[in-house]
């Protein structure tokens, strides 16, 4: 797999896992629940979200990055 869209697959996941830590942090101070269905919905949506910014984004910090070395 290419290494470039492996990481964007990775952060794409980490995206979904925050949301989803996010989201049990909400019913641990007791907030109405959120259904299943809900949850895992909108954490596949972050997902892709943040996979696909990730992967449009990365030439772009890439060339900021090399600017500051500069």
């Amino acid at each position: 797999m290419d290494p470039t869209i492996k990481s964007s697959l990775l952060w794409g996941l980490i995206g979904s896992l925050s949301f989803l830590v996010l989201i049990q942090a909400y019913h641990l101070l007791g907030e109405s629940f959120v259904g299943v269905d809900v949850m895992a919905s909108v954490a596949g949506a972050v997902g892709v979200v943040s996979a696909a910014l990730a992967h449009l984004l990365r030439p772009r910090f890439r060339h900021l990055s090399r600017q500051r070395r500069k």
